[in-house]
């Protein structure tokens, strides 16, 4: 009976600490901590979290996270985009009314064309069951 008690307890704890460093770090990269300046969060529920964004030209943002979503274009942009851990560098020509998807991922990002980029994001949230 100790036996499966102290399983049982380690389980829970282990989840627990597992629960909280994973939390951890989506709150250490979470794109609307590290740079305020280019996100409004438009909605957050337990189901999704919309993101008003905004880069001006030149301007660039460093290394953050996304969970799976969409992206909706209000503008045309160009975009140079660096994925992690691969460090993959590719430019985006995107265009007002691009709706894409978008995997989870960690990238930084820069403006290297001459007009603000403005899109929405959706950002879906692990479903829980009823």
């Amino acid at each position: 009976m100790q036996v499966l008690r102290s399983f049982v307890f380690g389980s829970l704890f282990g989840a627990a600490v597992v629960s909280v460093a994973v939390a951890v770090a989506r709150s250490e990269s979470d794109p609307v901590k590290i740079s305020p300046q280019y996100y409004t969060v438009r909605i957050d529920n337990d189901r999704l979290r919309v993101l008003e964004y905004r880069l001006g030209p030149g301007q660039q943002e460093p290394k953050h996270s996304h969970p799976p979503g969409i992206v909706y274009s209000l503008s045309d942009a160009k975009v140079k985009v660096q994925t992690f851990p691969d460090g993959v560098i590719t430019v985006h020509d995107g265009h007002t009314g691009d709706l894409t998807w978008r995997d989870a991922v960690t990238h930084a990002a820069e403006n290297v064309g001459t007009s603000e980029y403005h899109a929405i994001a959706v950002e879906l949230k692990p479903c829980s069951q009823p």
